[in-house]
């Protein structure tokens, strides 16, 4: 049974920074699309960033350049590092996953249906 679990969420002053983690039981993370989603308050899930296996990573462009996604499989973990935080970044985030079907899989267009792993979520509040 896979599980997904994020950590690090919080209060954060407009430029401030964060790290959210989300830790990974029963999945191959080698072999698996890794991405950060958030949920604003009022407003619809969108992507944030996405992490493949084969080393790509791709990012929405509200967030391009202040957060970076990165991996550790063999901790399995994803982890998400924002900086110059935003009142504009407050969501709640969350941590979803799925495997890849091959090296022609590229989850930079996969629909959020295609993430198959959810975590229970983490708040980030940015005030100004």
């Amino acid at each position: 049974q896979v599980r997904l679990e994020e950590s690090g969420g919080g209060s954060e002053q407009a430029g401030g920074s964060l790290r959210l983690s989300c830790a990974a039981s029963g999945l191959t993370s080698s072999r698996s699309c890794m991405a950060w989603f958030r949920q604003p308050p009022g407003a619809e899930r969108e992507g944030v960033a996405r992490s493949d296996p084969f080393g790509s990573t791709t990012y929405a462009d509200s967030v391009k350049g202040r957060f970076t996604i990165s991996r550790d499989n063999a901790k399995n973990t994803l982890y998400l590092q924002m900086n110059s935080l935003r009142p504009g970044d407050t969501a709640m985030y969350y941590c979803a996953a799925g495997y890849v079907v091959g090296y022609s899989d590229s989850c930079a267009t996969w629909p959020p249906s295609r993430f198959a792993f959810w975590g229970q979520g983490t708040q980030v509040t940015v005030s100004s």
